[in-house]
């Protein structure tokens, strides 16, 4: 066991450097408190600065091209399946104008249109359209480089290479600051009156994702051990279109981002078939889930020989650029052997981002004081059991700047813990699977396909191979993360007997609404094994 070698303080520590955790110590400082932010890699390395797609917002004057905050509001509702809080969905795309021309203000440049006004694109799930966009395909690489710009002009210290091991709390239960390690395994504390989570998703549960190597459930883990419960953990989306390169792809894989089939590009098989004709209304464009859904049947055939992927024609876009429109997929079709403008790209699912997370209210506030969560981490009732694509970016912004606010007026009325009586203790330990165990059960039983069956497997596995070990080196923690997570998401998948959104069961494959309606909330018991808990109404616009 180890005791801290040294100690900070702050008002607020952030625990992550993309556009939530950014925009909140932006706004934080602002408003006049000490911040500190602090990451486990550099600044830049986090899941933002992927997202190629873009911002879905209604900007003023859409109305007249045909489109409102009540259609983008109906659109993720039809989009999560039926557990969108309809109060938080509202709020949140209410103020995504104003989030939006804050980020500009900060130096952030979004790609024109011909008409002089922001060039606008559309992907699954939107009937209009209104995603803005930077760089053509890469929007997330745009925010993050602006909110670090204003970020490192002299307003937020920010602590590279420092995981956070575990919250620390008074004795009465609120959140006062942190326990970090350094690369080298060297503990430090900081304690702060409040501390926000905006570190992420869970994508390296799976043996494939669209997301870097720092994605593995650190900020939920370290809700669940503070006391905070969980919701919606069972949903994971997986995005349709990730480029193939071969048998066995491991970690990060590049993102055929949707907005190539907002462009007119479609989903064929081996043999040229369309693979989303007669399947959804909204054919190539239909959510998330139904066209993950759909390709893994069509990879289930076979047909032509092929099983393991399916391809995105995009040879038919005659008016636009592939290259200039698209670079970032450009240059990973040409690293790949692909000229897309010639050869319909190889693609397959694999996951993408976490529709459930901490439950936190759209300011940011979690059952638990002095702990606020923002972005992928959090499960503020946007989501439900599927994302509109590039609702996440939006969101980001929106509860970033809010969460600031909340925590600028709870700390002015004296709501939170004081850092004084925070309990300092040795650094924990923890169950820790076989990481390349748990992503080889995880995607084979726990990805877009489940069953009871496999379920079980997963869990069996799970308890096979963790051991109890102390969380004295950052792959000790993040390994104890994923292990944590993936036992929540095991439970509540399987508990829902169902097929919603980004859950499929196989052995229930109707949706349920007469019984399953509802989120499913995971907290810890007092072993620490996470179980199904009561209900909650924290989340929403209040």
């Amino acid at each position: 066991m180890t005791s801290p070698c040294w100690e900070a303080s702050a008002d607020l520590v952030v625990v992550g450097t993309g556009v939530a955790g950014l925009t909140a110590a932006l706004r934080a400082h602002s408003l006049g408190l000490r911040v500190l932010v602090v990451t486990k890699g550099a600044a830049d390395e986090g899941n933002t600065c992927w997202a190629q797609g873009g911002v879905a917002v209604v900007l003023p004057g859409e109305h007249e091209a045909g489109d409102s905050v009540d259609k983008h509001v109906a659109d993720t509702l039809v989009a999560g399946a039926g557990l969108c809080d309809d109060d938080a969905v509202r709020a949140i795309i209410a103020d995504g104008p104003a989030a939006v021309t804050r980020l500009r203000e900060l130096g952030a440049v979004f790609d024109p249109g011909a008409d002089g006004n922001l060039a606008r694109t559309r992907e699954g799930g939107h009937s209009a359209f209104r995603v803005v966009h930077a760089g053509g395909d890469a929007t997330g690489a745009e925010v993050e480089r602006a909110l670090l710009a204003a970020g490192r002009d002299g307003r937020l210290p920010i602590l590279e290479h420092h995981v956070a091991v575990q919250a620390l709390r008074t004795p009465a239960g609120a959140v006062t600051g942190l326990t970090v390690l350094d690369d080298s395994g060297v503990p430090g504390v900081i304690t702060a009156t409040a501390v926000l989570l905006a570190s992420g998703g869970l994508g390296q549960l799976y043996q494939a994702t669209s997301n870097p190597e720092v994605a593995t459930g650190d900020g939920i883990a370290l809700a669940l051990r503070a006391g905070a419960p969980v919701a919606d953990i069972e949903f994971v989306q997986f995005h349709p279109t990730v480029l193939y390169t071969g048998q066995g792809a491991r970690g990060r894989c590049p993102l055929v981002t949707e907005a190539v089939r907002g462009e007119g590009a479609v989903l064929i098989d081996a043999t040229g078939a369309s693979v989303m004709q007669g399947v959804h209304p909204l054919a190539d464009l239909a959510p998330r889930d139904v066209v993950a859904a759909a390709i893994t049947r069509r990879m289930a055939e076979g047909r032509g020989g092929v099983d393991d992927h399916v391809f995105l024609d995009a040879t038919r876009l005659a008016d636009v650029d592939f290259a200039t429109r698209f670079p970032t997929v450009y240059a990973a079709c040409l690293a790949a052997g692909i000229d897309p403008a010639v050869t319909p790209i190889p693609v397959a699912p694999a996951a993408h981002f976490s529709c459930g997370g901490v439950i936190a209210t759209v300011d940011g506030r979690t059952a638990v004081p002095g702990l606020y969560a923002a972005g992928e981490v959090a499960s503020t009732g946007l989501h439900g059991a599927n994302r509109l694509a590039s609702n996440s970016l939006l969101e980001g912004l929106v509860v970033g700047a809010r969460a600031a606010e909340a925590i600028a007026a709870d700390l002015a009325d004296g709501r939170l813990g004081d850092p004084r009586l925070a309990v300092v203790s040795d650094i924990p330990v923890a169950p820790v699977a076989d990481r390349d165990s748990l992503q080889r059960v995880m995607s084979r039983y726990a990805a877009i396909g489940r069953e009871a069956e496999g379920l079980a497997v997963v869990g069996s596995v799970l308890d096979v191979s963790a051991v109890v070990r102390p969380l004295d080196t950052r792959e000790a923690v993040e390994d104890a993360a994923l292990t944590l997570v993936a036992r929540s998401l095991i439970a509540s998948a399987a508990a829902r007997t169902e097929s919603r959104g980004c859950h499929v069961r196989t052995d229930f494959p109707v949706r349920d609404d007469a019984n399953w309606r509802r989120s499913l909330v995971v907290r810890l018991n007092p072993s620490g094994q996470p179980v199904l808990a009561a209900p909650t109404a924290l989340r929403g616009a209040a």
